[in-house]
């Protein structure tokens, strides 16, 4: 873990480096593999001690800002934030890790059989025919002459939509709005 310390209005002592460095390495345990860097700034305003300590962790940025009159309770405070923040966001990880499925259940086993999934049903388009006005009867013989399995065609009688289809007992079936 990298530290950089700022004093602003006061001089960072090393019992502060020592005490900001002592209550930040318990981070490194919890967020390992990637690089840390932290930076504390430290400032004084009449009676005021401030605190502020910003970590810098893979795309995360943790902020704590820590104000007491004694300079190290708002250092130690400061750094229980961050801490804070931290764990909540190495717990939303571990949930996740978790929620998930292993590789070793989605990956093929080594030298099996791959097998593909069903092909998701797709649209293919179809000729384009003029609807022909035409009693139920007269579409019945059109498509008993046809090899299609459906004919669709507008009644001359009522003048709606109607579809005429081969059933699967041999006989056809109308379909009307």
């Amino acid at each position: 873990m990298e530290f950089e310390f700022t004093g602003r209005h006061i001089e960072v002592t090393p019992a502060i480096q020592r005490l900001a460095m002592k209550e930040l390495r318990k981070l490194d345990r919890v967020l390992d593999s990637a690089p840390i860097r932290a930076h504390v700034t430290v400032s004084s305003e009449k009676h005021r001690k401030r605190a502020e300590i910003v970590v810098y962790w893979r795309d995360n940025v943790f902020t704590a800002v820590g104000e007491n009159t004694d300079l190290s309770q708002s250092v130690t405070s400061a750094a229980a934030r961050v801490q804070k923040q931290v764990l909540r966001v190495k717990e939303k990880f571990q949930t996740r890790k978790r929620s998930r499925t292993s590789m070793k259940e989605i990956a093929p086993v080594p030298g099996g059989v791959i097998e593909a999934g069903p092909a998701a049903p797709r649209i293919i388009p179809a000729r384009r025919y003029r609807v022909k006005p035409m009693t139920p009867e007269e579409a019945a013989l059109a498509l008993a002459d046809s090899k299609d399995q459906f004919i669709v065609f507008r009644d001359a009688e009522t003048n709606r939509i109607g579809v005429l289809y081969h059933r699967t007992d041999g006989n056809f079936g109308l379909i009307e709005p």
